[in-house]
């Protein structure tokens, strides 16, 4: 299989990679019995396993307060590894798998349970050569326990013999800015910010770790990158499905919480932050941050809520039997931010997201000025699309003559699509490649606690409004189940300046239409 180089030029060997990682290491996955254990975190660990990205001598330990005995746990753990029994090389691999797994029951709440887990662990520590232990604990777990399981892990299974303790926590960080400290000040009473590793998995996605060299490892796009080609840019994520039975739990968040203050602020950050000092961690946190500063506070004008509704077949949000009656919760919004900075001064930046809509989508469209008139009437705007989801890709519409005796300008792109360029790469999914970032230490793609505070400033005024805490709630539009969301979406956008291209461009490769 061909390897892509690195960006010195060079192939690094598995070695290398070993010589980052600690051995003797054992991976504690809290919530093991979760949904979020089952189908992210034991799979990414899996195919860590399987490709040799692991340390040597791992040992995974799940807990959670199920009790289950080995065999079940072994099921539930392997359930949504991919085709294990089309290939036979995968079915020998989690057999393999299953031997470095073990199990322990237990509450969340109570400190002996906690001291059983740590006997298990010191059992298996028993069998290492060298005295140094390390631990990295997964919380695959709801944050209402976070503070609880965190006081509880130093407390009772931190490893004191000369290794590594490290703590990895999903989102979500808090509701609002005031929820949002309280919970760090919490765990930070216990682990400190090195240890601490604040997942939002669209940050281990392949194409926004691109993003860093797409931006800065080309000349020809960093003289565009700016107010002074760029009319407006899309962030868009779009979901073909509804709550399907999770209203309740959706209902408590809403589609801003739970898409645009984490996931595309993140991307907004590493596509408008100034170029880093270098690569590490800390430079690269100190350039999300200062561009996340820039920006205020989101206003209501600029901002559309909407709810799905019954159509195509399918039902309504409010049709969902653990959704409150009459409730307003926003299952789609659109909303803009504004960067006061001399590089996006005037740009507008919409973040747009939404259930049971018409595809499966995460783009991010920029679209450029308008070519001076004159010779040119009415000709389609320049548009640089970065497709983060499915189906990777980086395309550029530019116009071109036609071919023949007559001038007439049409629109074409220049197309880079991963699976046509990059035929023998394996794109890993985004948690195998923050958990083997975890395991060396490295923070570059996890979040820092001043960039949770900032970004809680700019949405938690929107979302107070949203629930009424300084007046009446805002009521959503609606829109029927299946399409592009709310009919007053193209007036939203194009009040921004975004124009839709003339006539009915549909990109080839993939058949993605102008959206």
């Amino acid at each position: 299989m061909a390897r892509q180089r690195s960006m010195s030029g060079t192939i690094p060997s598995m070695e290398t990679t070993h010589e980052e990682l600690k051995d003797n290491t054992i991976i504690i996955v809290l919530g093991a019995s979760g949904d979020l254990a089952k189908k992210k975190t034991y799979p990414a660990l899996f195919n860590l396993f399987r490709q040799g990205f692991l340390p040597r001598d791992v040992k995974i330990v799940g807990y959670a307060r199920t009790k289950m005995d080995e065999a079940e746990y072994h099921k539930r753990t392997t359930a949504y590894i991919k085709n294990p029994d089309e290939d036979a090389d995968v079915a020998s691999k989690i057999e393999e798998f299953k031997k470095l797994t073990t199990y322990v029951a237990g509450d969340y709440e109570d400190g002996a349970a906690f001291n059983k887990l740590t006997e298990h662990m010191e059992e298996i520590e028993s069998h290492y050569q060298h005295k140094e232990c390390n631990r990295l604990f997964y919380l695959a777990l709801p944050p209402s326990v976070f503070t609880t399981v965190c006081k509880n892990l130093k407390e009772h299974c931190y490893s004191s013999k000369g290794g590594i303790n490290r703590v990895i926590i999903e989102k979500p960080f808090g509701k609002d800015l005031e929820s949002c400290r309280e919970l760090l000040s919490s765990v930070k009473e216990y682990w400190t910010e090195d240890e601490t590793f604040r997942i939002d998995h669209y940050l281990g996605k392949e194409m926004v770790k691109n993003l860093l060299v797409f931006r800065f490892a080309n000349v020809s796009i960093g003289s565009l990158w700016d107010k002074n080609s760029i009319s407006n840019v899309q962030i868009t994520f779009k979901e073909p499905f509804g709550t399907e039975g999770r209203g309740g739990y959706f209902d408590e968040f809403g589609i801003i919480r739970d898409i645009l203050q984490n996931h595309l602020l993140q991307v907004l950050s590493i596509l408008t932050m100034e170029r880093p000092v270098s690569f590490s961690a800390e430079d690269i946190r100190d350039e999300k941050v200062k561009v996340l500063r820039a920006i205020p506070p989101i206003e209501q004008s600029d901002t559309l809520l909407g709810q799905y509704v019954a159509a195509n077949g399918k039902p309504g949000y409010l049709d969902d039997e653990s959704v409150p009656r009459n409730s307003t919760c926003p299952t789609f919004a659109a909303t803009t931010l504004w960067i006061h900075n001399p590089r996006w001064e005037g740009v507008p930046f919409i973040l747009k997201a939404g259930k049971a809509l018409n595809e499966a989508k995460v783009e991010v469209r920029i679209q450029f000025k308008d070519v001076t008139q004159g010779i040119f009437k009415d000709i389609s705007r320049n548009e640089l699309v970065i497709r983060l989801q499915p189906s990777e890709a980086i395309y550029l519409k530019l116009n071109a003559k036609t071919p023949g005796l007559y001038t007439r300008a049409v629109p074409t792109e220049m197309d880079l699509t991963y699976k046509r360029r990059f035929t023998d790469a394996k794109i890993p999914e985004a948690y195998e490649a923050l958990i083997l970032d975890a395991l060396k230490g490295d923070h570059s793609n996890f979040v820092r606690h001043d960039e949770l505070d900032v970004a809680w400033k700019i949405f938690t005024p929107i979302l107070h409004w949203i629930e009424g805490q300084n007046g009446a709630r805002p009521r959503p539009v609606n829109y029927p189940y299946g399409t592009r969301g709310p009919k007053e979406l193209d007036a939203f956008v194009e009040k921004y300046g975004f124009r839709r291209n003339p006539g009915d461009y549909v990109w080839p490769i993939t058949n993605v239409s102008n959206l």
